[in-house]
């Protein structure tokens, strides 16, 4: 099988049960957006040599995948799409909890930076919070399972919070912002 179908060469595409839309179409920038996230995610793993961190990260990457599916859907495959529950929300606070203890009170807004793999996980965090917007924009026009919308919200404060542990595991001083 070829990976080329030439059916998206008049700017269409397939949703998940056969619909055709835009490229451009709301459902499209969603699961999009959230595609681009996973693969930003791989380079983050790919700059992580922490085996605990990399496997949560590969769990996430699974995730947006079955995030992914469900954004993807026409609605008329629902009964083939993975089940997506709170009990994801939940690990995820637990998790974060758990790199928080370590952290030092966070007492002003960090810039992001210090090294390759804080910042990637900082551009990892922003493209996670586009991809929040994308779904809400999506949400606004059709049905989205609102755990997705909490998972991703969710999922932007772990990122945040990976950065701060990243930077405090490589003795880097986080960057306060001071206003002029």
């Amino acid at each position: 099988m070829n990976i080329y179908t030439k059916t998206g060469d008049k700017g269409t595409t397939a949703l998940f049960g056969g619909k055709r839309v835009t490229k451009d179409n709301a459902q499209i920038e969603a699961y999009g957006t959230v595609d681009e996230l996973n693969s930003f995610l791989g380079m983050l793993i790919a700059q992580t040599d922490k085996l605990e961190v990399n496997t949560y990260l590969k769990g996430i990457q699974a995730v947006l995948f079955d995030i992914g599916s469900h954004l993807a859907s026409d609605g008329t495959a629902d009964k083939y799409l993975p089940e997506l529950n709170s009990v994801l929300v939940t690990e995820m606070e637990q998790e974060m909890d758990n790199l928080t203890a370590s952290l030092p009170k966070l007492t002003s807004f960090i810039l992001p930076g210090g090294n390759e793999r804080i910042a990637s996980a900082h551009i990892c965090r922003t493209i996670c919070r586009r991809a929040e917007r994308r779904v809400i924009s999506l949400s606004a026009t059709s049905k989205v399972d609102a755990i997705i919308i909490i998972y991703l919200n969710r999922l932007s404060d772990y990122l945040f919070t990976l950065a701060r542990h990243l930077a405090l595991e490589d003795g880097i001083d986080e960057v306060k912002w001071n206003p002029k």
